[in-house]
């Protein structure tokens, strides 16, 4: 047996050597460079039919929940969630919007509190989702969109399609491990779509949690540190102006400069405080520095034109705790 096996080596080395003889012609490189670009390409697309297919039976599951908070009748009607809560529905929880020029219902975490309306695009909780994710799975959205308690991003097609409706108010909420809460306001937040890779442009900024997108915070930083006009960068792609890779370093898909004063989006450190090679987790440097990752994270956007309500003050942090 031992003999065979020896025999089988020599076998096999043999071979290996001639594989390589025969590539050393240029014509075989260029033919296994495009063979490989060809297999890179097949299994982006089969991952992206994967993640459809995925989305598309979470779709299914979460409208047969007997607790979900949908109302039928606005179940493909509604642009956003400011006109499913202008429409009389003010429970907060799932629902199902049309932005217009889709052709397929997307659902959505609808927040109807701090003045209501609002459509989230992202939840950091509980460190239960890792965002380290792919170009194709930032594009569709991945996560739980069925809990409560479930931690997603809703995609960037989406955040294009829902932003490319009109002018658009970003509200993050934040808290750390302290409970301590903060938050942050952007008028005309906008998204590009996918051929601008999802180009981030933001305007006026008000809130409690400094000015971390803009850069604005300390003189001179603002060509590394602004996210302003910045495209967005994954681990399998990178588009930002960086002589590495910023996704790569810090864990998590985002609008990177060179790299971030906000990533909302990194590595998840319960209990907050870290330290390493590079500042990969929550973080909102204008608040809790590069060094300290955030406990909770919440995007969410409303019509800047949103009528609120007299007896709602949006300026009011954590008056219902997030769910």
């Amino acid at each position: 047996m031992a003999v065979l096996l020896r025999l089988h080596g020599v076998r096999l080395t043999v071979l290996v050597i001639g594989f390589h003889s025969l590539c050393a012609l240029d014509p075989c490189d260029e033919e296994l460079t495009r063979l490989r670009e060809q297999e890179k390409l097949l299994k982006s697309q089969l991952q992206q039919q994967v993640l459809l297919l995925r989305r598309l039976r979470l779709f299914n599951q979460a409208d047969n929940e007997a607790n979900t908070t949908v109302d039928q009748t606005h179940k493909t009607q509604q642009e956003d969630c400011s006109r499913i809560y202008s429409s009389g529905s003010k429970a907060t929880g799932y629902y199902n919007i049309r932005p217009r020029g889709t052709t397929s219902p997307v659902r959505v975490y609808c927040d109807m509190n701090e003045g209501g309306g609002w459509t989230v695009i992202q939840k950091r909780i509980n460190g239960i989702e890792h965002f380290n994710r792919s170009w194709v799975e930032y594009k569709v959205g991945f996560g739980n969109m069925i809990a409560d308690l479930g931690e997603f991003w809703l995609g960037n097609d989406n955040l294009h399609s829902i932003t490319a409706q009109g002018n658009y108010t970003l509200r993050i909420y934040l808290e750390d491990f302290d409970g301590n809460q903060r938050y942050a306001e952007y008028r005309n937040f906008q998204v590009a779509d996918e051929k601008d890779n999802y180009r981030l442009t933001f305007g006026t900024y008000t809130g409690t949690a400094g000015d971390a997108l803009s850069g604005n915070y300390q003189a001179g930083v603002s060509d590394w540190a602004s996210h302003q006009g910045i495209q967005f960068s994954t681990y399998d792609k990178d588009n930002d102006n960086y002589q590495g890779s910023c996704a790569q370093e810090d864990k998590g898909g985002w609008w990177f400069n060179k790299c971030h004063s906000a990533h909302l989006n990194g590595k998840y450190y319960p209990g907050g405080y870290y330290s390493g090679l590079t500042d990969d987790g929550v973080v909102w440097y204008t608040w809790r520095g590069w060094w300290h990752s955030l406990k909770t994270a919440i995007m969410k956007l409303r019509p800047d034109d949103f009528q609120i309500e007299p007896l709602d003050d949006p300026n009011v942090v954590g008056r219902d705790p997030p769910s």
